[in-house]
């Protein structure tokens, strides 16, 4: 039982404490990170309830279905409310101060609601540590990259003094990650041979192009300098 449940909860143990650390100059209270955490956990209520809710009105056939599932049950529910709790809890705290926070945030939102997740998908399956593994390995750590994804643009919203492009990347800061989870989601659920290979390359290219974002954030995490950039 320990050891499934060290299984369950490692994956995202070890990515907090990568990003907690990874914030050297500025780092964020622990008060604070701990409110996201507990506020990403709580979120299941609500994603449940809704997925249920809109699972229960797919009557799409096949493929469209399945996009469907993907794209709006899962993706769209789950990032909506991970960004409501970080918006009402951190977007205008006083400690948001530089780009890097916006990821920081989102990260730690996205893993408390990733480690109820994976509670749930772990010891209801028949075969909790093969499943645990796989999904540490894979399904954490995507929600981790969709985190990152949000969060960069959150930074741009937060730190641009043009209300126009703030609303722009408002909206990425949902839209964004709703498609990369859609996509992934999709590939996993499809049941078809060659769209489930197309998850390898499409997880390495996620860590490819999150990686780029963190490290832009994580340079110029001594001062908020040169907002303009996007790169789109």
């Amino acid at each position: 039982m320990h050891n499934i449940l060290l299984i369950a909860i490692g994956p995202s143990i070890a990515l907090l404490l990568f990003f907690y650390f990874i914030d050297r100059y500025d780092r964020e209270p622990l008060a604070l990170l701990g409110k996201l955490f507990l506020g990403g956990m709580i979120s299941v209520v609500p994603i449940l309830l809704i997925e249920l809710g809109l699972q229960s009105l797919n009557v799409l056939p096949g493929i469209l279905g399945v996009a469907y599932t993907a794209f709006i049950v899962a993706g769209f529910t789950e990032e909506f409310f991970k960004r409501w709790v970080v918006m009402k809890i951190a977007y205008k705290h006083e400690h948001f101060n530089e780009r890097l926070d916006g990821i920081i945030y989102c990260v730690f939102v996205s893993l408390g609601m990733a480690t109820v997740e994976n509670v749930f998908y772990i010891f209801g399956n028949e075969n909790p540590i093969s499943v645990g593994i796989l999904r540490g390995f894979i399904s954490v750590p995507m929600h981790m990259l969709f985190a990152v994804t949000m969060g960069y643009y959150l930074s741009f919203a937060k730190f641009t003094t043009e209300e126009v492009r703030r609303k722009k990347y408002l909206k990425m800061t949902l839209w964004r990650p709703v498609f990369l989870h859609g996509v992934f989601d999709f590939l996993l659920m499809s049941g078809q041979i060659l769209l489930t290979i197309a998850v390898v390359p499409f997880v390495l290219w996620s860590w490819k192009v999150n990686f780029v974002k963190l490290k832009k954030y994580y340079r110029d995490s001594k001062g908020i300098q040169n907002m303009d950039y996007l790169d789109d």
